[in-house]
């Protein structure tokens, strides 16, 4: 048996030579750092304050006799930090975890570093009250490891030296003050006159910096008597991109005109002394990025930046691309600049723009704007599938739905980049589908699948989203996270990993099974039920009766049940998935019993059979609650009948499940005119809801992008682990396709061409995988490369 020392070790050495700056050479790390008491320290500023905002320097000055071949350290802070040595930023972190499972950073410098006098720099930040939701914290600290002897002069203690920054203050946003529900952190206001400018570089003076206090030795979780709050993990992701991308146009200025190569960084922009200038930028995407702003001059001044997904008009987005006679709203940074040559403002953390608006008052002086763009940064997915096809409108929203996954996936998935930041399980399985599809990276996906299990409660439930410093429970998101296990297994594998997930998986369903009533569906459960954001689900929760009785709910636990009765099968415990079936077969026979309506042919949301809706009958041809022979005459209805309850982009992903397994995949096409709507009305990325939605970027929404693969293009597993494939077209009305599937052991390509009523097939699979191609009835056996079909 494998010892979870040896699993700590296997994934530090994964994550030490997967990070940028890392030395791929560098195959050892420090084992007793994962279960032993580190020899560093937490350290703070000594006059805190430890629980109130506040920003803190750290520096550490050591000399070495030549420039080392191989230097990791492990590096950590509550909140967050970001790293220099000698002068370069090397890190940002940590990821996001909570105070059991606080990650830490390792890296390797080496190619930082000189002989001679070296300075490690930090700064550090503690949001307080202010933090965003998705942030947990215990108090503001700082930790740095040397992975060995040779690195142990660079461990954080009262050797260190300290600033507090008074110059960085908040700028508080709520929900009220920004139109929507808002919890992603404040604004920052920065005056430059305060700032201790160079302050991360070898040259700059320290002397009049204090030591740093000590919180107490840092210790990895499972150590014995930690003697501090953070039980240290290591990082399991990578480090997040940061690219820099300009500014695409000037909307409109006043007060002064922007040179034309100001945008490209090439020229600066002079704002006169004495002058209110207001100059509206279009990035013409959104966009998640650091704002980089460099200044010289304009003693006394205020520079504004202004930050919106879109512009409006009496409240109302309209066409994003619309400008004439529309105003920005959103959260903002101010800077105040003191005077001196090549200051730079960047935020904290990235903002969420595809309108930024500068704002300049200066006084005596002029303003020197010598450069603004952003630092894109997100989670450094890589695209390896692709789609082509004959409808270039398709092309547009396989470019948008990429878009929008990827400014949705940072240290965590999250519902939304603008809002919320917070990693939901229900956005998240999705998500998780749209990465393993287009990228092939699990990474992202089992870090969820982790977060999610540390958030359980002592009764069974996960949280609805995690991390979160807020609890907030949404129990069918409690199943989709069974599901996304379920997922995990069958679109990309590993058992190993999912094994020890199984307990918590149980725990779940014990606590909706406990919940049943006499009738055999699911009774009054706690918290919230979120299903669909459909006009008639008031708060997202589906009809019930008074006892809480609702078919929807209950065939959610069906499909979760049935997730997890594959998993034990196939590597937890036999007896357990017979219950797991046997219940689940229970469960549908009596929503199909109590709910169906034999006069409309249809599942009702209850047993009282007054309410209707597409998410009742979705889920009851997918988990067979309705007889087979029944669903193609059913899924008819449900597409047709608009009194039914219609489902939002959200649900829509479970609608075209239902499709395909009713026979109805080659109308697959025919669902995108939400989405074309979306397009028409200039979104460069897919809203949360129809109009008027309050986020323009949600990717639950962005589901498109795995069904142009697996429904348009028909690749989906045939077993297992993707052991085998099952290619099954549904081409709709088009005429010619290509796409590129990433797969567990290579790359799945195909070709398609319609000849009058036949299909001209090119299919390249991996060597050693195989499987089947379904076309008009027929099947053809598939196997290791390339293969040419004709029907």
């Amino acid at each position: 048996m494998i010892s979870r020392r040896s699993l700590l070790v296997a994934l530090l050495f994964v994550v030490l030579i997967g990070l940028p700056g890392s030395n791929a050479n560098s195959q050892t790390t420090n084992a007793d750092l994962l279960t032993q008491a580190w020899k560093a320290s937490w350290i703070r500023h000594p006059d805190g304050p430890t629980r109130e905002f506040g920003v803190f320097h750290f520096r550490k000055s050591f000399t070495l006799p030549s420039a080392p071949r191989r230097f990791v350290i492990h590096v950590s802070a509550d909140n967050r930090y970001e790293l220099f040595v000698n002068g370069q930023r090397v890190a940002t972190g940590p990821a996001r975890g909570d105070l059991n499972h606080w990650r830490y950073d390792t890296l390797d410098i080496a190619s930082h570093l000189q002989a001679g006098k070296n300075v490690l720099a930090a700064v550090v930040w503690n949001y307080a009250e202010f933090a965003p939701m998705a942030q947990m914290m215990n108090e503001a600290g700082f930790v740095l490891q040397g992975d060995g002897d040779d690195e142990a002069i660079a461990n954080s203690d009262a050797s260190w030296k300290a600033l507090k920054d008074d110059a960085v203050q908040t700028i508080h946003y709520d929900t009220k003050s920004m139109r929507g529900y808002f919890v992603v952190g404040p604004g920052e206001r920065v005056n430059g006159s305060g700032y201790p400018w160079g302050w991360e570089k070898a040259e700059y003076d320290d002397s009049a910096w204090v030591p740093a206090g000590v919180i107490g030795r840092a210790a990895p979780r499972g150590a014995r008597d930690s003697p501090s709050r953070w039980y240290l993990i290591p990082r399991n992701i990578p480090m997040m991109e940061e690219t820099p991308e300009h500014l695409a146009r000037v909307v409109r200025s006043q007060g002064v005109d922007a040179p034309g190569d100001f945008l490209g960084g090439h020229a600066p922009l002079t704002i006169p002394a004495n002058t209110h200038a207001k100059i509206l930028f279009d990035q013409s995407h959104l966009t998640t990025a650091y704002p980089e702003l460099s200044v010289s001059g304009g003693r006394g001044s205020e520079v504004s930046l202004t930050y919106a997904e879109a512009l409006f008009i009496d409240r109302h987005k309209g066409n994003r691309n619309e400008t004439e006679g529309r105003e920005i709203f959103g959260y903002h940074d101010e800077f105040l600049p003191d005077g001196g040559a090549h200051r730079q403002f960047r935020s904290l953390w990235w903002r969420t723009y595809r309108y930024l608006q500068m704002d300049v008052t200066t006084q005596t002086e002029p303003l020197v704007v010598e450069d603004l763009h952003g630092a894109f940064s997100a989670y450094p997915f890589e695209m390896r599938a692709q789609f082509q096809s004959d409808d270039p409108e398709l092309a547009k929203m396989w470019e948008v739905g990429w878009r929008t996954a990827r400014l949705c996936a940072h240290e965590t998935y999250m519902d939304c980049p603008y809002y919320e930041q917070l990693q939901y399980v229900g956005d998240t399985r999705i998500q998780a589908l749209i990465s393993l599809y287009m990228t092939g990276d699990d990474r992202l996906v089992k870090n969820a699948i982790e977060s999610l299990d540390e958030s359980r409660t002592p009764e069974g439930l996960t949280q609805s989203r995690y991390p979160s410093w807020l609890p907030q429970y949404i129990p069918p998101f409690s199943l989709f996270w069974v599901d996304m296990m379920h997922d995990l297994w069958w679109y990309h594998g590993d058992a190993q990993f999912l094994r020890g997930y199984l307990p918590g998986a149980r725990n779940v369903l014990v606590w909706f099974e406990n919940r049943l009533t006499p009738s055999g569906l699911l009774g009054g459960m706690e918290w919230w039920n979120f299903v669909d954001w459909s006009d008639t689900f008031k708060n997202g929760d589906p009809p019930m009766e008074q006892n809480g009785q609702s078919s929807i709910l209950s065939l959610q636990f069906v499909a979760a049940l049935r997730a997890a009765a594959d998993l034990e099968t196939a590597f937890g415990s036999a007896q357990q998935a017979e219950h797991d079936r046997a219940l689940a077969s229970r469960v549908a026979a009596a929503v199909y019993k109590t709910c169906w309506d034999p006069k409309r042919r249809l599942i009702a949301d209850t047993p009282v059979r007054q309410q209707f809706s597409q998410h009742a009958n979705i889920l009851a041809i997918l988990e067979d609650a309705v007889p087979p022979a029944d669903q193609a005459a059913l899924m008819k209805t449900v597409l047709t009948d608009p009194s039914l309850t219609q489902a939002t982009y959200y649900f829509r992903f479970y609608l075209i499940r239902a499709m395909k397994k009713a026979g109805f995949g080659d109308q697959y096409l025919d669902q995108l005119g939400p989405w074309r709507q979306m397009l028409a009305l200039g979104l460069t990325t897919w809203a949360e809801k129809p109009e008027p939605t309050r986020s323009d970027c949600h990717a639950w929404s962005a589901h498109p992008n795995f069904d142009l693969l697996a429904t348009v293009a028909g690749i989906e597993p045939g077993a297992a682990e993707f052991r085998q494939v099952e290619i099954r077209p549904h081409l709709g009305a088009l005429h010619e396709l290509q796409a590129t599937l990433p797969h567990p052991q290579g790359e799945i390509h195909v070709a398609y061409q319609r000849k009058g009523k036949g299909l001209v097939a090119d299919v390249v699979l991996p060597e050693k995988l195989s499987g089947w191609f379904y076309w008009e009835g027929k099947r053809v056996a598939l196997h290791g490369g390339r293969q040419h079909l004709t029907f």
